[in-house]
């Protein structure tokens, strides 16, 4: 009997080892009996590629993080009905038990709607064409595909045993996708769809709670949650649900043609700050790495196949200092408070104008304080339990004993990096050219093989492509008499298009006319432009072109795309209408139909070779053999000498490229960024009047040693011998700390008990791996001036900065240099407030 019990208590005690029961209250989520206080960081796996993934999730765990969060790409997964793919980036569960691996947990956020400024928000486009199929409503055809997709997804996460209930990392589900803004469109089917959604998430018995973000009548017991840049005021509807964050924006994403957003570190680290003050209990960073839009992915219209959104991972899988280090040293001030907040009370204390307390103190007489200045212009100096603290304006300071600050979301210590793209000349596989040889094959404008259709008509770009390509052909022809006036007095007639979206290339007579498009904000757009006739037949070929589908909206399936007029002006007869002439029509551009990008289709077409290539020829294919950038640095590839396109590596979809000019006027972005006030996406703007997007990622792991085939598709006219691969390289670091700053390692965890240290303010820096630092460029203790890469000497300076600094840092991998009265003169700037500035390179 003794014997049987033993067993069954060690069945037990395996069981909850490996299982984890995830509950919640009011207060927090509950995971084995324990309340937990968790950072989630979302990480999409099709915006990067498996190689990347170990990588990305560990930095993500270095920088303080617990959770990983991604959407479920369902147009990624059921390429047709009932035909799933989970393949290559595509492969959900080996992502997920890349998270598991690291000890960390996963929240899936199913939607499977996940507008994510991904293509048609993620929906199959087949769907669209199934007879009576409306998007996110109480509408049959599209409940039934949604139902199934979501039993398939779930109950493949079961069968892999990934649920926490499982003993898996997914701790959360999410089921729709912020269906509260849109909900009213759609009427009462709005508030019945979003009903039986959540009815039906739940009857798929997960083990795990699910989410509804931005979904204000979410019924029990599914949670709702909060979407924005703050989320400190944000209470769930029922007093028994946490207070989650799902989506807290650390940046921002790109738009062909538009500006360069980005968020201040200081802002992102105050929103995350008052969100636990005010009671949060998770949180999540969207993006924490934001990645690529590989191929045709990118939806929007316009949005770049950049998805860095300024996030604290880089595009290329570097960390963003100081972004990330900033956001790093705040998780680990918050989890110091950790176990105060989540099961103490708290009290709410004025602490003059602007400026409150939130103070949490728990039975055994534990202390934690958020004070704040929500003020956007004024610091403020208030007293604080018979202590006086110094708050900066639009800031936070963490007190985990409610005595010593060891963090404030304005005081960064954390270094920046220096990023720099080398250049790499594209070199070819065959060593003994010294250049590169080009391919080159062109295409025809207008229609080749059999047409697709003949209509009197304009017909709607995206009902006839379907999205199985970004093209469509419009052809048509008109005569020209030989008296027409322009033909003698030199002039030339105008071609006047308007079209809803989103863009087109014009040609006449086979040859190229110019290019037009709306943009991010507006898709509608017209083309005027004088067009060179000839007596007689004229041929007229419009390269129409969708640049990525609508992602949300209500009713965002039924959003158009195309011609709707097409006109020439300045012929004898006046204006000739074009619009109801007969119109020839071809899906798609010759080269993507025969494959020629990869495989066996590379040799459907027969390519010229030369080292020379063709400039500024549009409808161009090129195609080079190369061999991989040195080195293991990420690998970009500048397009900034071409017009518009697609490119691949070896058969694999780089993306879009269209290094598109922004429309923005300098006045448009700021030089510098203050942090201070509520952040909006155009509020910290860079690149005006520059390229959109220059460089484009290609994963190290698409390459090959040698015998890479590069393929580019150019629609209008580049130059291609000026393409090359770019390393992005941290080349060097800066630190500027004050002697005011708090430090981290204020205190520390010693047989559960705080103890007190004397508040030390460092510099920390930190090379990547393989390098060190090679030399000191800057180093001033005292009133230092400047940014990273421009400091300068103050009036006050300690002529022995530089022996100091280098002392500590020089041939090492890392370093930190102390403010102390050890390595620093006492008696310097009296009455001011010291500074060290330090620039360092790394090699």
């Amino acid at each position: 009997m003794k014997l049987c019990f033993l067993f069954l208590l060690l069945l037990l005690t395996f069981t909850v080892s490996f299982s984890n029961n995830v509950t919640y209250d009011g207060r927090s989520l509950i995971i084995d009996g324990h309340r937990k206080l968790l950072i989630s960081a979302s990480i999409h796996y099709p915006r990067s590629v498996p190689a990347m993934w170990p990588g990305l999730v560990q930095t993500a765990k270095e920088g303080g993080v617990d959770v990983i969060e991604t959407y479920v790409f369902w147009n990624g997964h059921e390429l047709s009905p009932g035909n799933y793919y989970f393949g290559g980036r595509f492969d959900l569960v080996k992502f997920a038990k890349t998270v598991q691996q690291a000890g960390m947990y996963l929240i899936l956020r199913i939607g499977p709607f996940v507008a994510a400024e991904w293509n048609f928000g993620g929906v199959p486009v087949w769907l669209h064409y199934i007879p009576g199929t409306v998007f996110r409503t109480y509408n049959q055809p599209f409940m039934d595909h949604m139902q199934k997709f979501t039993t398939y997804i779930v109950n493949l996460m079961k069968q892999e045993k990934l649920f926490a209930s499982q003993g898996g990392p997914i701790i959360l589900a999410q089921i729709e996708n912020e269906y509260g803004y849109y909900e009213n469109f759609y009427k009462e089917d709005g508030k019945k769809y979003a009903l039986w959604a959540a009815k039906m998430a739940v009857s798929q018995n997960t083990g795990v709670p699910w989410i509804m973000c931005q979904q204000w009548d979410a019924p029990d017991p599914v949670i709702d949650t909060c979407n924005s840049f703050y989320c400190d005021q944000f209470t769930p509807t029922s007093p028994n649900r946490p207070k989650i964050w799902t989506e807290n924006w650390p940046g921002w994403f790109k738009t062909f043609g538009g500006r360069d957003p980005h968020r201040p570190p200081e802002d992102v680290a105050f929103s995350v700050a008052r969100f636990f003050q005010k009671g949060g209990s998770v949180h999540n960073y969207y993006m924490y790495h934001g990645g690529t839009n590989f191929g045709r992915t990118a939806g929007g219209p316009f949005i770049t196949t950049s998805y860095d959104y300024d996030a604290p991972i880089d595009e290329y899988g570097l960390p963003r200092f100081p972004k990330w280090g900033h956001l790093k040293e705040l998780h680990e001030a918050i989890k110091l408070c950790e176990h105060v907040l989540l099961n103490g009370k708290s009290v709410n204390i004025s602490l003059g104008p602007s400026v409150e307390a939130d103070v949490y103190t728990d039975s055994s007489g534990a202390c934690t304080a958020f004070i704040a200045n929500v003020d956007d212009k004024n610091d403020r100096t208030v007293e604080f339990r018979n202590a006086s603290y110094h708050l900066p304006a639009w800031s936070v300071s963490i007190l985990p004993d409610c005595k010593n600050v060891v963090f404030n979301t304005a005081k960064v210590t954390s270094q920046k990096n220096m990023i720099t793209m080398i250049p790499e000349n594209l070199q070819n596989s065959d060593k003994s050219v010294n250049t590169v040889k080009w391919g080159v094959w062109k295409e025809n404008p207008g229609i080749w093989g059999k047409e697709d259709m003949v209509k009197n008509a304009f017909v709607d770009l995206i009902n006839t492509t379907k999205d199985t390509t970004d093209y469509l052909w419009h052809t048509t022809s008109i005569y020209v008499g030989k008296n027409d006036e322009f033909l003698k007095n030199g002039s030339k007639p105008v071609l006047l298009i308007e079209s809803k979206g989103h863009a087109l290339h014009a040609f006449v007579n086979q040859e190229y006319q110019g290019t037009a498009s709306g943009n991010g904000t507006h898709s509608p757009f017209t083309f005027k432009n004088p067009v060179s006739l000839r007596a007689g037949k004229n041929e007229i070929a419009l390269l129409c072109l969708t640049v990525g589908l609508q992602t949300a909206g209500p009713f965002y399936d039924f959003i158009g795309a195309g011609l709707t007029s097409v006109k020439i002006k300045g012929l004898n007869n006046g204006t000739l209408d074009l619009s109801s002439y007969s119109w020839t029509y071809k899906i798609g551009v010759q080269g993507e139909h025969l494959k020629i990008y990869h495989g066996d289709g590379l040799n459907n077409v027969k390519w010229t070779y030369t080292s020379q290539p063709p400039k500024l020829q549009a409808l161009t294919w090129y195609k080079a053999i190369v061999d991989a950038p040195p080195g293991d640095e990420p690998v970009g590839l500048d397009m900034l000498h071409m017009g518009k396109g697609l490119a691949w590596l070896n058969g694999e979809e780089i993306g879009r490229y269209w290094p598109r000019i922004s429309e923005f006027k300098s006045e448009d972005c700021v030089k510098e960024c203050d942090y201070r006030g509520k952040f909006n996406p155009d509020k910290c703007d860079t690149g005006c009047g520059e390229p959109t997007q220059r460089w484009y990622h290609v994963p190290r792991s698409w390459f090959k040693p040698t015998g890479n085939i590069l393929v580019i598709f150019e629609e209008k006219g580049g130059d291609p011998e000026k393409i090359s691969f770019v390393r992005r390289k941290v080349c060097g670091a800066c630190a500027l700390v004050a002697e005011d700053y708090p430090s981290i390692g204020l205190l520390s965890q010693s047989e559960d008990k705080m103890q007190n240290n004397k508040n030390i303010p460092f510099a920390h820096l930190t090379c990547p791996s393989n390098t060190h630092i090679t030399a000191v460029k800057f180093a001033s203790f005292g009133t230092p001036s400047g940014s990273c890469g421009s400091y300068l000497k103050g009036d006050c300076h300690d002529p022995n900065s530089s022996i100091v600094v280098e002392k500590a840092c020089l041939n090492k991998k890392e370093c930190v240099i102390k403010l102390t009265e050890e390595n620093f003169k006492t008696n310097l700037c009296p009455g001011l407030s010291r500074k060290l500035a330090v620039e360092a390179v790394c090699s």
